[in-house]
């Protein structure tokens, strides 16, 4: 298993994101979502933001096999929102998604940022307790996005990045 920044309108990052789509849409609409609402939905909420300077978007793979994706976009004050997290429903149970979030929290701190924050639907209950097993706690909405429904929010900054930084 390789992490990898890609660009978000590289190859594997347009088909994960199409994958991610269809999945969190399928579940809010209850059904199978259609090409054009997916389509719709790229369009609407698109990840360009998601390159540097301003973001990081992450693949996972295993051999030449995307498995799932998250971006972090890196906001000012120290902050960094996690977003576009994904595990393909055929790579879950691995572990996948701790990993990646994992990954993203190394970044992170890479690039300066002691907070991460994001936000989620009610529905989608297994990241809700991913977020939480991971230690992110629950927090006041911090944005008005029409499908947030719950804010968590999680301190880096006691922390350490690396065996380096301990000892430091």
């Amino acid at each position: 298993m390789e992490f990898e920044i890609v660009a978000p309108d590289d190859t594997a990052a347009r088909q994960i994101l199409r994958s991610y789509i269809d999945d969190v849409a399928s579940t809010y609409y209850g059904r199978r979502a259609t090409p054009d609402e997916i389509d719709a939905a790229l369009l609407d909420d698109p990840s360009d933001d998601l390159a540097p300077p301003r973001g990081l978007f992450v693949v996972v793979r295993r051999r030449d096999l995307v498995l799932g994706c998250a971006a972090l976009r890196l906001l000012p004050d120290g902050v960094g929102e996690v977003c576009r997290v994904f595990v393909a429903p055929h790579a879950r149970g691995r572990g996948l998604g701790a990993s990646l979030m994992g990954e993203l929290e190394r970044l992170a701190r890479v690039h300066g940022r002691s907070v991460l924050r994001l936000d989620t639907r009610h529905d989608l209950v297994e990241a809700r307790r991913l977020y939480a097993t991971l230690g992110y706690d629950e927090v006041p909405a911090f944005n008005a996005d029409r499908y947030a429904e719950h804010w968590f929010a999680k301190s880096l900054a006691s922390v350490p990045s690396s065996p380096q930084a301990r000892d430091s």
